[in-house]
């Protein structure tokens, strides 16, 4: 609990028990939650409250999305370097088609590419599934 009390300090945001509830829930996994995990995992928490702090937390640069091809917008957390200004968790979701859990694989980049004459890229997400170690 006492990074997400840093976390949020530098980030400006206020200390408020929603917050270090997500953001603890980030800090101690390695795996991406949508709004719907969060709401399971701690089911006294307001639904709009949730949304609201995702987003906050998010512009922040606190999270990210990770897709994962399940539809569904899950949230992972940012490494040290994001801000509100820019991400920069370019990296590979892993997304187990058994347990249904998307893990981020910081080691795997998202590969540049080359877009046409006056195409501009606003996103580029890799997501890769199979069977995570658990479910092997």
């Amino acid at each position: 609990m006492e990074k997400a009390i840093a976390l949020l300090k530098d980030n400006g945001l206020r200390k408020t028990q929603i917050r270090l509830n997500v953001l603890d829930t980030f800090l101690t996994s390695n795996q991406a939650y949508g709004q719907g995990d969060i709401e399971q995992l701690h089911p006294n928490t307001d639904r709009i409250s949730l949304y609201r702090t995702l987003k906050t937390f998010e512009d922040k640069g606190l999270i990210h999305q990770a897709i994962d091809g399940s539809g569904k917008t899950k949230y992972a957390l940012c490494k040290h370097d994001c801000n509100e200004h820019k991400h920069f968790d370019h990296h590979a979701h892993f997304h187990c088609t058994d347990c249904k859990k998307t893990i981020c694989l910081d080691s795997i980049s998202v590969p540049e590419v080359q877009l046409p004459k006056n195409f501009t890229l606003q996103q580029s997400h890799l997501v890769l599934s199979g069977l995570c170690e658990d479910c092997q």
